[in-house]
């Protein structure tokens, strides 16, 4: 299987989920690495990828950002739309 660096935004506290991001391009020498979240945690997706580029990694990345929405059904079997964010960051060439 291909190495996977997606990152997917849930309810842990906000540092632990930057400093995976950080990680992934220092330790593990990622080229990108995608921030994905859905419905309630796309702000705290889109302020991690922030804090990220602009804090630790000195704006050394560039993003863009793919906006969706899934739908499934939910436990009573009720059609339900999500919406969805995949923000990409790239290290920038030198």
């Amino acid at each position: 299987m291909a190495e996977d660096n997606s990152i997917f935004v849930g309810s842990k506290p906000f540092m632990n989920y930057v400093t995976a991001v950080v990680m992934q391009f220092t330790t593990k020498s990622a080229d990108t690495v995608i921030v994905k979240a859905r419905g309630k945690f796309i702000a705290k997706a889109v302020d991690i990828s922030e804090v990220a580029a602009k804090r630790f990694l000195d704006d050394s990345v560039d993003n863009s950002v793919v906006i969706n929405s899934e739908e499934f059904k939910n436990d009573e079997g009720k059609d339900i739309r999500v919406s969805s964010i995949e923000i990409t960051l790239t290290k920038k060439k030198k």
